[in-house]
């Protein structure tokens, strides 16, 4: 069973990249740091993570009216985890397209 659920690719982390060799990914809500790194390193056996750090993004209250009335919800709940690479090193996730 797969930790890493999907890289994530937006503005900031591209940003992030280019500064530093940092890489976000969407991981599972019971991945802890050290499977994330061992899961990292076992798809991109080219890189040695140095750092992972973790962020849990709480739900959130969403609502939409429709024409049966006003329907509301919550968003679900996710785990991103910044890996940090060393230096001079990079992942390419296009190259897998």
């Amino acid at each position: 069973m797969s930790l890493i659920i999907r890289p994530l690719v937006t503005e900031k982390v591209t940003r992030m990249s280019e500064k530093l060799p940092q890489y976000a990914f969407e991981v599972r809500l019971e991945a802890t740091k050290p499977q994330i790194r061992a899961a990292v390193q076992a798809m991109y056996p080219e890189v040695t993570v140095v750092a992972v750090n973790t962020i849990v993004t709480p739900t959130k209250p969403k609502g939409r009216f429709t024409k049966g009335g006003y329907v509301d919800g919550r968003t679900k709940k996710r785990k991103k985890a910044i890996v940090t690479l060393k230096p001079g090193q990079t992942i390419d996730f296009f190259s897998e397209i």
